[in-house]
């Protein structure tokens, strides 16, 4: 076979590929509209998990490099996702460190970001139907647990359908022409500039607490100040088309976000999941204990135990508890009964697989 009959081939297996691309795509698209019709997610982990999987199979039968074929399938799922709709509501502006979370969930390319003003209305775009998935802070490694989120998991029927743990790291971004020794304020959210406390100390400026740090960016650039600047992420700084002027400003390196994914259901068994649930108990000696026997006679590790006020009565109290294993699973059942028996309340916030 001549040059140009390869050639020719090639060209032929091209057109082939691409529509068989298409008829992928548009397959994809009606399970899409098959999932909104029944309320089902969106994102199917384990499915893409076993469908890697398998195109990795067929590439070792064909000697075919198996990292070069997952890739091209990575590129051509993300693709599938786009058009069934993946929309995810955040608080704060775009480039903020939730983003972030979203993205490194389900894909840099899969998803249309929904920037949000506040927790609430995350929730309430993700309740109503507005968007499948919702994306918000739960916990900081340094800081400690987001109050308010919490207290939003126990009033909404939304469900916890994933998690991310996300590396914070801080950058100091100015609008170009700005240097160091010429910044007089420096704008981020309240969080941001007490994790950078020790850096700020040596610039003669002044902190300006805002409601989000990509927000701050976004108004600094707007506002063409030219003796400001602002802590924010790394990409927000790309975004705003400004600079970076310091990196890992951060106080403690080992800074680390938690973000739940939540949805109106959770996620299906993988074999490596958590559940996140919330309890209370009769306030009485050993009451708290009592509860916990099931987890321990099934030999279920706890991974999170905290308490919140009720806020109904002074000094009675929620516990939030995140445990090894998926609520379907027989030993996690048969441990929530036991609670269900010894508690006031019992609310499953969801099962997930463990973020890896």
């Amino acid at each position: 076979m001549s040059l140009g009959d390869l050639r020719k081939k090639i060209d032929y297996l091209d057109t082939r590929i691409v529509e068989l691309i298409s008829e992928r795509i548009k397959t994809a698209e009606e399970i899409g509209r098959k999932k909104k019709a029944q309320n089902k997610l969106i994102e199917d982990r384990e499915r893409e998990h076993k469908v890697l999987e398998g195109v990795r199979s067929v590439a070792r039968s064909k000697d075919v490099s198996q990292g070069d074929i997952e890739d091209i399938y990575r590129s051509i799922i993300g693709a599938c996702k786009r058009v069934q709709g993946i929309t995810v509501a955040f608080q704060g502006e775009i480039g903020a460190y939730s983003e972030d979370a979203a993205l490194s969930f389900f894909g840099a390319t899969s998803i249309h970001a929904r920037p949000c003003e506040s927790f609430e209305e995350v929730f309430k775009a993700v309740e109503v139907g507005e968007v499948p998935f919702g994306v918000v802070p739960v916990e900081n490694s340094l800081e400690g647990s987001i109050n308010r989120v919490y207290d939003l998991m126990l009033e909404s029927p939304l469900m916890v359908c994933g998690e991310v743990n996300l590396r914070i790291s801080h950058c100091l971004i100015a609008p170009a022409g700005v240097g160091l020794d010429g910044i007089r304020r420096v704008y981020s959210h309240p969080q941001a500039l007490a994790q950078c406390r020790t850096f700020l100390s040596h610039l003669n400026c002044e902190l300006m607490p805002a409601v989000d740090t990509a927000g701050s960016a976004g108004m600094i650039k707007d506002s063409g100040f030219s003796d400001s600047a602002a802590i924010a992420s790394g990409r927000t700084a790309e975004i705003y088309d400004m600079k970076i002027i310091a990196r890992e400003i951060e106080d403690n390196p080992n800074n680390f976000t938690r973000f739940f994914m939540l949805a109106r259901e959770d996620a299906t068994p993988t074999g490596d999941d958590k559940t996140s649930i919330v309890f209370s108990v009769k306030h009485k000696a050993g009451a708290l204990y009592e509860s916990l026997k099931g987890f321990a006679s099934k030999n279920i590790s706890l991974t999170k135990l905290e308490s919140r006020p009720t806020r109904q009565k002074p000094w009675e109290y929620n516990f939030y508890l995140d445990f090894v294993g998926h609520r379907r699973d027989k030993e996690a059942q048969e441990a929530l009964k036991h609670l269900e028996e010894s508690a006031i309340f019992v609310k499953v916030l969801g099962s997930y697989q463990k973020a890896r």
